[in-house]
């Protein structure tokens, strides 16, 4: 099939819009002219794409990153006979002016940004966050949280990098030095472990920003709240492990989404596949004499 559009829906917390994503590839297929009420923030994957845009005409070709401001109105379709395919967000404002102080929405004069390593990591925060689908959003999986963190966190880093001067500085950080931050939001998730809370909620609870609490969290653990969390159920997998539990029983216990979802954090932790762990330990207890 030469034209091709896939969406999904991907919850973003408590309280906020959700976020809508959008794979395509088009070789024939040209936009009328519209507007949209979000931000528009692609990465184009392959071909040419060409735009119209504030009274100009612009190309995008592979590993560019395309911002198209909200109420802004624009065309696009493919630039050749060969199409073009894209990958695109469509964060509210709100979203993206949580990384930005004083909470207003960051300005982007340039459409068109190059920046390899950017694209890179928005296509792969997209394309992991459109895999995950809106049922493991909807059942409050580690997934939902940790894609809601690396988007606002992508988000951020696009408006730090490229919005006009003035209009993107970071918001103050939030002191902790007690680490009252970082044990609040330990023990929430350690409490949730099967169905754990969202970052807003982490945030609203606080009463900072989930990029403040993001950055807080981070400076206070070495990590974000989703990889503190994914280690956590690694540790508890290791003591079903070692009882005999299966590796699918295991995760399901744990509050992984399924047993490769374990696997990939198991191996990522501690260098070995959960059955591999199993077999091991259980190895072990049965060369051990009886006392």
């Amino acid at each position: 099939m030469r034209e091709r559009a896939e969406w999904t829906r991907l919850a973003m917390g408590t309280g906020h819009r959700p976020l809508d994503l959008m794979a395509a590839r088009f070789h024939e297929h040209r936009y009328a002219p519209h507007a949209h009420e979000e931000f528009a923030v692609g990465v184009t994957l392959g071909g040419l794409e060409v735009i119209d845009y504030r009274g100009g005409r612009l190309y995008s070709g592979p590993g560019s990153i395309v911002v198209l401001e909200p109420g802004e109105v624009h065309t696009g379709g493919p630039a050749g006979d060969d199409g073009f395919a894209y990958r695109v967000a469509y964060p509210p404002e709100a979203l993206l002016a949580e990384g930005v102080a004083g909470g207003r929405p960051p300005r982007f004069r340039r459409p068109v940004i190059e920046d390899p390593p950017l694209a890179a990591a928005l296509h792969r925060a997209y394309r992991e966050a459109a895999g995950a689908g809106t049922a493991a959003a909807a059942a409050g999986t580690a997934d939902a949280l940790e894609h809601e963190s690396r988007l606002l966190g992508l988000f951020a880093e696009l408006a730090r990098r490229h919005a006009a001067p003035g209009t993107a500085r970071p918001p103050r950080e939030i002191a902790d030095p007690a680490g009252h931050l970082v044990r609040h939001v330990r023990e929430r998730l350690a409490a949730g472990l099967l169905a754990p809370p969202s970052l807003a909620d982490l945030a609203a609870e606080l009463g900072v920003s989930r990029y403040q609490l993001l950055r807080a969290f981070r400076r206070g653990s070495g990590m974000p709240p989703y990889a503190w969390l994914a280690q956590y159920r690694v540790d508890r997998a290791r003591v079903l492990l070692a009882a005999g539990h299966r590796p699918a029983e295991a995760a399901a216990l744990t509050g992984f989404a399924d047993q490769a979802h374990l696997t990939r954090w198991f191996r990522r932790v501690l260098g070995v596949t959960p059955a591999a762990y199993r077999n091991s330990v259980q190895d072990a207890a049965r060369r051990t004499p009886a006392s």
